[in-house]
């Protein structure tokens, strides 16, 4: 497919991921779901290729590209224990030739799993800093940075999510490419984590009524915070503001971030049972969730064209107490998804 014009601030970038994704019709998850053939699409971000794929990738063209041409000598972030941004960081470093040190949430594991295991095996630096919410994890990779710096490195931070102006950029691009393979996009479905996926894509396609965000209880202001890097990041593509009211489904958190829930065992069960598609209980799955409610209860009308944003995280799957809830079977999470 030839790429689509780009204003010049998306062409500043280094290329580390796999673009253009793969763009799958999911037409027996849609008859499930009572939706019409050719109208239930997944966009696949999981695919994009460093270190087992994800979403993160592309905000890390550009927020690498900065790092780099700042002279930095090193990528410093965080987020929780089994963080799918910590782990594509400390790979884009590799890339690179940068050091990583990652500040993760949480006490060090007696047994690493999941995402804790590719951390140590692409060889980051692991700050274990205790239990911290959303604000308190920014404020340990500030502090990691100071100490480097006193260390006489020169780290680059990069927000946990990669969610900045600049790395926001990653999801205007990845935007403004479905737009080019869907041109009657009516919605888009993304887990909000920090929020920089959904900005990204409500800027490119110009209105918050055509991207439908999941909380997955991650950051506490998404509702202020995704319309105001959504107008900056914009603006710094070049294109205008986005027009319309954020829009963002906060029921699918359950007992908070990384809690699977019972709905987010019936979504993972249908994605992978009708259409062989593997989700995550953090984020993917929780979207998954959310675009079944949408469905149900009208958000998403037939003859709408939906696309589910999959920004990977299958290395949670591998994570202990989810491997132990992926064992236990359906339980309490409602009827077996039928098989046709």
């Amino acid at each position: 497919m030839p790429e689509p014009h780009l204003p010049y601030a998306l062409e500043d970038r280094l290329v580390l991921c796999h673009a253009p994704t793969p763009l799958e019709p999911m037409d027996r998850l849609g008859a499930w779901l009572g939706l019409a053939p050719g109208t239930l699409w997944v966009k696949r971000e999981d695919c994009t290729g460093l270190a087992g794929g994800g979403n993160k990738a592309r905000k890390l063209e550009y927020l690498c590209a900065e790092a780099v041409a700042g002279g930095c000598d090193m990528l410093v972030t965080g987020g929780g224990r089994q963080s799918n941004h910590a782990r594509t960081t400390a790979a884009a470093a590799n890339r690179l030739g940068l050091d990583c040190t990652l500040v993760l949430a949480g006490a060090r594991p007696g047994h690493p799993t999941g995402n804790v295991v590719l951390d140590q095996l692409l060889g980051a630096d692991i700050v274990w800093a205790g239990e911290l919410d959303y604000y308190g994890t920014e404020a340990a990779i500030s502090a990691a940075c100071d100490r480097l710096r006193a260390e006489g490195r020169n780290p680059y931070a990069v927000p946990v999510g990669g969610a900045s102006t600049v790395g926001t950029l990653g999801y205007v691009r990845a935007g403004l490419e479905l737009a080019a393979e869907l041109p009657d996009l009516d919605l888009a479905v993304v887990a909000d984590g920090s929020g920089g996926t959904h900005s990204g894509l409500v800027a490119a396609l110009g209105d918050h009524q055509r991207v439908l965000g999941v909380d997955v209880g991650t950051r506490p202001d998404l509702d202020d915070r995704v319309p105001e890097m959504a107008r900056a990041a914009a603006g710094l593509a070049g294109l205008p503001e986005p027009v319309g009211s954020v829009q963002i489904d906060h029921d699918r958190i359950g007992a908070g971030y990384g809690a699977p829930t019972p709905e987010t065992r019936v979504a993972l069960d249908a994605a992978a049972r009708w259409e062989g598609l593997l989700l995550d209980p953090v984020y993917t799955g929780k979207a998954m969730a959310g675009l079944i409610q949408a469905a149900h209860d009208g958000r998403i009308r037939s003859g709408q064209t939906v696309v589910y944003m999959h920004t990977g995280g299958t290395p949670a799957l591998f994570a202990a107490g989810y491997a132990e809830w992926i064992e236990e079977g359906i339980g309490s999470a409602g009827e077996p998804v039928r098989r046709g």
